[in-house]
């Protein structure tokens, strides 16, 4: 009795998951559900209604329509991003024509501008994989902040290189600058991997 109880409950949750997600039930479940004594179903449906109003929102705001406003926020946030990377791409490809003399000064520029192109594709790409999983993905913001630390990385390496007339103290930092982010690199890569 208590099995066939279980059963019945099991079928009506089974049932109302497909009828949530607009699909229909298989012919086996409904041909089984035949079989089962109203009373017990309609028992079952009972103890249901009960546990669904345990459940009720209690919030001043239905999380649906929460759920709906950061959905559109989050959109128009990659449909920013989106518009940010084409502006970006376009006014690196003019910056890099116009740069004289094109080597090296040009080229270096030019790896900044496509590194600082990666970074916003790869915050576009968090936020759409926003919508797909639900959260977000923290592998995704691991990978921004190596390729971050890399661009800022190969920045000052091409100022000591092309600049020769700095300081002792200006080459102190920029070593040291060079050699923190190069731990941030090694520290980011190792949690990627954890």
């Amino acid at each position: 009795m208590r099995l066939r109880l279980l059963a019945s409950n099991f079928y009506l949750k089974i049932k109302q998951l497909f009828l949530i997600s607009g699909e229909q039930p298989s012919t086996f479940a409904e041909n089984w559900a035949i079989h089962l004594p109203t009373r017990q179903v309609t028992a079952v449906t009972l103890i249901m209604a009960k546990e669904r109003e345990k459940d009720v929102e209690t919030s001043i705001l239905p999380i649906r329509y929460v759920d709906l406003v950061e959905d559109v926020f989050h959109a128009i946030l990659a449909i920013a991003l989106l518009a940010i990377g084409v502006g970006a791409f376009f006014f690196s490809i003019k910056r890099l024509i116009e740069t004289e003399p094109f080597f090296p000064n040009g080229m270096i520029q030019g790896v900044n501008d496509i590194l600082f192109i990666v970074i916003i594709l790869e915050i576009l790409r968090t936020v759409i994989s926003r919508f797909t999983d639900g959260v977000y993905q923290l592998d995704k913001f691991l990978i921004i902040g190596v390729i971050a630390a890399v661009r800022h990385i190969l920045t000052v390496g091409a100022s000591l290189t092309l600049e020769s007339g700095k300081s002792d103290t200006a080459f102190d930092r920029a070593i040291f600058e060079m050699g923190l982010n190069a731990l941030i690199v090694v520290a980011l890569v190792f949690a990627i991997f954890l």
